[in-house]
């Protein structure tokens, strides 16, 4: 008696057609649960609302480019405020009386298109030239002083953990606590009151501004000098408003791993302490201060307003400063939306980055 086999049933091409979706459903939900992909996604969205709450808040401060310029008419050339208001509407390219809804929708075409529109006060120069205009300035004096501080802090700290207790602990600790404590903006009116109007250690007149005006600009060793020499001031008080929390930050981890068993095993395995210091301890330390530079680097760009605006230093934050006082809405529109850019991407970058070198943070959220 034959045996009798059944035949395979093979996917006919209907069957092949309708599995097609369902694993591009799947694969489009994978990839929507991947823990990078959900920190991009929610970066784009906090950039929409930060950009959306910007443009709103700024057209609801009082007065507006035409009424200032409308006012400043009246009060210097004693026009009646009818001729003012004429003359101070054709001079800037915006409608105050558009409605806001417009004016989003327009912001957001134009953003499309990468074109954050004109300034109101400057005779039609595009905002983004003028950003890149001043960003690098800020760039330079902020971002060096955010390495300085770190670079000082990762070894001053370190060095605080092994020889806690003693005087150069107790002397460090108090004055990194009381660094941490001032707001940056009393650190650069102390400076200026201390160093430059009480011990005449430098001029006051000729320390502000970012770079002395008689100078021919290029690479040359006196238009180099001439910018080291104006940027000390910013640097050095960014230094001072944030080596502090370094310092204790970096102290803190140091200790927190000089307890762990990896490193009692270390020592009982007889490594060198030089190894064990590097490989083991520094390296470890230093993870949580790696994701908190990510973070601060974003904060760069926005945090020089009040230290540019002291010191005269011609970056962003005294550009948006000057923005903010004549109401030139497209300017503060665009400085706003790149500080919010390099906030969120430097705190994506660094959620991103944390999730790599701790992957439980990573395996959690995908959960």
């Amino acid at each position: 008696m034959e045996a009798t086999t059944t035949p395979q049933a093979t996917p006919t091409r209907a069957q092949g057609l309708r599995s097609r979706p369902v694993a591009w459903r799947r694969a489009v939900r994978r990839t929507l649960s991947s823990y990078t992909v959900q920190t991009v996604l929610q970066g784009i969205l906090t950039i929409w609302a930060v950009m959306t709450f910007t443009f709103v808040l700024i057209r609801k401060m009082p007065s507006n480019p035409v009424q200032i310029e409308t006012e400043r008419l009246v009060r210097e050339e004693l026009l009646s405020y009818e001729e003012a208001y004429t003359r101070a509407a054709s001079l800037f390219d915006f409608n105050p009386d558009q409605p806001l809804v417009e004016q989003y929708l327009e912001y957001l075409r134009k953003l499309l298109s990468l074109d954050l529109g004109k300034s109101i006060t400057s005779a039609g120069t595009p905002v983004l030239d003028q950003i890149l205009q001043y960003l690098p300035w800020t760039l330079f004096s902020v971002g060096l002083g955010l390495l300085i501080s770190f670079t000082i802090g990762i070894f001053v700290g370190m060095a605080m953990a092994y020889w806690r207790g003693g005087i150069f602990d107790n002397v460090v600790t108090a004055i990194a606590s009381i660094l941490f404590g001032i707001p940056n903006y009393i650190i650069a009116l102390l400076i200026i009151l201390i160093l430059g109007v009480q011990l005449h250690v430098f001029s006051v007149a000729s320390a502000l501004g970012r770079v002395d005006p008689t100078i021919q600009p290029g690479f040359t060793p006196e238009y180099i000098g001439s910018v080291l020499k104006h940027a000390i001031l910013p640097v050095l008080t960014y230094v001072s408003a944030t080596v502090g929390g370094w310092i204790l930050t970096m102290k803190s981890s140091t200790i927190s791993t000089l307890g762990e068993e990896y490193v009692t095993v270390a020592h009982a395995r007889g490594l060198p302490q030089r190894r064990v210091l590097t490989a083991y301890v520094g390296r470890n330390a230093m993870l949580p201060l790696v994701t908190r530079l990510a973070i601060s680097i974003g904060f760069v760009v926005g945090g020089s307003v009040i230290i540019e605006d002291i010191y005269r230093y011609r970056g962003l934050g005294k550009f948006l400063t000057t923005a903010i006082v004549a109401r030139d809405y497209t300017s503060m529109q665009g400085v706003f939306l790149v500080i919010a850019i390099s906030v969120v991407v430097a705190n994506t970058l660094a959620d991103v980055l944390y999730g790599f070198l701790d992957p439980r943070v990573r395996i959690g959220k995908e959960r």
